[in-house]
């Protein structure tokens, strides 16, 4: 079943892009970009060739450097993004557009593979994550991010007030996001190993809940559901930013001034692609010591056998 309308998306996606301002909504893929990009740099090798997926303006690949990756491929559905996206000095880069749910690399090609806040959009998650498996070398790693369930809350939760006090019912106009245990099962699922998934929480202050929803369609992030209505009536607009207004905004001391939180949930997860050198757990029963016996540490260390050190080993 498909969730999201990739074509209106795409296009919400190129609008945003061609803005003049565009820059000033994207704080939030650069902060996030880098952060991603320095969960690479953690990992000590040079990667010959990577894949950004979903990659914009390069918002990870921009900050890699030639002893960190070598070959980087951007892909986006957006064109205007791509002629606009930048990489780190030194690294080699190709563009390709091409729709995030429909990319193809050749099997056991890319050593590297990542993408920030853009699987989301993306209706055959598994299918996804089964074609990053494809394309990986063994060894490889997958290394990507996205916006999680409680991205929007307080917007979500003022429209949903909003719109049961004025219209008696609630429409979806903000679009689903994963949640942070689908991750970990799509990842068991694709076959990775190694596996790490956790979440950072980016709270951003806006003056009002006008500049929430401004930004936010500014950002190309605005609703994509099938099931999206066309419109937001008027009446509930004013209710919902009233409503957000009275429920979350406070004074901000240092602005001198009244603002309203938005929180962005950011879901971090990464994988590898099974390969004979990895380390892997030890046998079930293996053993010394059992978890029941752990109130009993200090004595178990106390009976433990002293090691004598020789005079080489002093040295």
């Amino acid at each position: 079943m498909n969730i999201f309308d990739r074509k209106a998306k795409i296009l919400q996606k190129d609008r945003a892009a061609q803005s003049d301002n565009y820059h000033l909504s994207e704080y939030i893929k650069e902060e996030v970009g880098w952060r991603t990009a320095d969960r690479i740099f953690d990992i000590k090798r040079t990667f010959k060739n990577a894949v950004e997926l979903g990659a914009g303006r390069g918002y990870v690949s921009r900050h890699f450097l030639p002893d960190s990756v070598e070959k980087v491929t951007l892909c986006d559905s957006s064109q205007t993004h791509l002629d606009k996206a930048i990489v780190g000095d030194g690294v080699e880069v190709e563009k390709i557009l091409v729709d995030e749910e429909n990319f193809d690399f050749p099997e056991d090609s890319v050593d590297l593979f990542v993408s920030s806040l853009a699987l989301h959009w993306v209706n055959d998650l598994p299918g996804c994550f089964d074609k990053v498996m494809r394309c990986l070398k063994p060894d490889g790693v997958f290394i990507a991010c996205v916006f999680g369930g409680d991205t929007l809350m307080e917007l979500r939760q003022a429209l949903q007030l909003a719109e049961t006090e004025r219209l008696g019912g609630v429409y979806p106009h903000i679009s689903p996001f994963t949640r942070i245990r689908d991750i970990g099962g799509l990842l068991n699922a694709a076959g990775f190993t190694l596996q790490t998934v956790d979440v950072d929480s980016i709270t951003i202050w806006f003056p009002s809940a006008w500049h929430v929803m401004g930004d936010v369609r500014a950002q190309g992030e605005a609703n994509a559901a099938r099931n999206r209505p066309l419109r937001l009536a008027r009446d509930a607009q004013f209710a919902a930013a009233a409503i957000y207004d009275q429920m979350y905004g406070k004074e901000i001391p240092d602005r001198k001034s009244r603002g309203v939180p938005a929180t962005f949930q950011i879901i971090n997860f990464l994988g590898w692609k099974p390969d004979p050198t990895q380390p892997t757990p030890m046998e079930r029963g293996s053993g010394e010591v059992s978890l029941k016996d752990l109130h009993r540490i200090d004595e178990i260390i106390k009976d433990t056998k002293t090691i004598e050190l020789t005079d080489d080993d002093k040295k």
